[in-house]
């Protein structure tokens, strides 16, 4: 079972409490059309969970079969710098079909951004080092393809079905709950 190669830092992007008993890493890309179905199958796995679950999204934009992913994970990153990655991020998924320099714009005038700024960021690359690091680090950990989810360090290769994520944090939670007790 491949293990998460870089653990969690304070610099991730995270919700939820530091020290939940379950930490569900998504490796993802902004225009994964199963980034896409799994985002709202997350939304509904932190609310399950609430205080028991730390989800950390990183980034791993597929260049090749999608060309807005980089740019759109820069856009995150920029907003991120600004205290809002979180925004940035469910405004992108929740606007997959759009993405490009007018939506980035658009979502960072909506979110009081400077979207001169922005733009400016894109050209000279500002955020492309923190994406790259993700994406370094997804490859370390033997993501192959998005998304791909951790539980706890160790990969989940089963579905990722509201079901079945609630499941597997379920089983991650109860072990580490007896580690914790042993």
């Amino acid at each position: 079972m491949a293990m998460l190669k870089v653990p969690v830092t304070p610099e991730d992007h995270f919700q939820g409490a530091k020290d939940a008993a379950g930490t569900l890493v998504e490796y993802g890309d902004y225009e994964c059309p199963h980034c896409g179905s799994a985002y709202s199958i997350v939304k509904r796995v932190q609310k399950h969970f609430g205080k028991e679950l730390r989800f950390v999204f990183r980034n791993f934009p597929l260049q090749q079969i999608h060309p807005h992913a980089e740019s759109a994970a820069e856009t995150a990153e920029f907003a991120g710098a600004q205290g809002k990655f979180w925004e940035m991020h469910d405004a992108l998924f929740e606007n997959q079909q759009r993405l490009g320099a007018p939506l980035y714009s658009e979502l960072a005038r909506e979110m009081k951004l400077s979207p001169e700024e922005l733009e400016q960021a894109l050209e000279e690359g500002k955020y492309k080092s923190r994406v790259r690091d993700d994406f370094s680090g997804g490859v370390r950990s033997g993501v192959n393809g998005t998304p791909t989810f951790f539980i706890n360090g160790k990969r989940h290769d089963g579905p990722f079905d509201y079901g079945s994520l609630v499941q597997a944090i379920e089983g991650a939670i109860g072990d580490q709950r007896k580690t914790m007790s042993a």
